[in-house]
């Protein structure tokens, strides 16, 4: 099954972090059949010095969503991410810096509506630096 992962950092060495989360998803995601040029953004729905390094990676796994994401999660914690993004009050999300963000963005055909996921990934179309190298590496077929 073909997925889209967007992976984004903004603590650290971004570029080795998003290089070490690229090199995990080939260990334990499956085959990873290319890669976007990192997209360099301000921090939306937050206040931060620091610049976030985006890129949006596609491979072919024989993993469900559900078992993908408990992957793309374990990635985070074993590069350190402590804190998940949680909801306020009225379930709007609270984001913070972090050594690596790993969403799945598309699954095949797949549409899931749960508490643990929703795919596609609902903000797609409002973020740049998700949907700017979703397109080019949906265009692409270079690792």
């Amino acid at each position: 099954m073909i997925a889209y992962l967007g992976i984004g950092s903004n603590l650290g060495n971004t570029t080795e972090n998003l290089q070490q989360a690229v090199l995990l998803l080939r260990r334990y995601a499956g085959e990873v059949l290319s890669v976007s040029d990192i997209y360099h953004s301000m921090p939306q729905g937050f206040e931060s010095e620091n610049e976030f390094a985006n890129i949006v990676v596609r491979i072919n796994t024989q993993l469900s969503p559900k078992a993908l994401l408990h992957i793309t999660q374990g990635i985070e914690k074993q590069m350190g991410r402590t804190e998940k993004t949680q909801l306020d009050n009225n379930g709007k999300p609270l984001y913070h810096d972090r050594i690596v963000d790993i969403d799945i963005l598309e699954y095949e055909n797949v549409e899931i509506k749960s508490k643990e996921l929703v795919l596609p990934h609902p903000r797609i179309a409002e973020r740049d630096f998700v949907r700017i190298p979703l397109n080019q590496v949906k265009n692409s077929t270079n690792v």
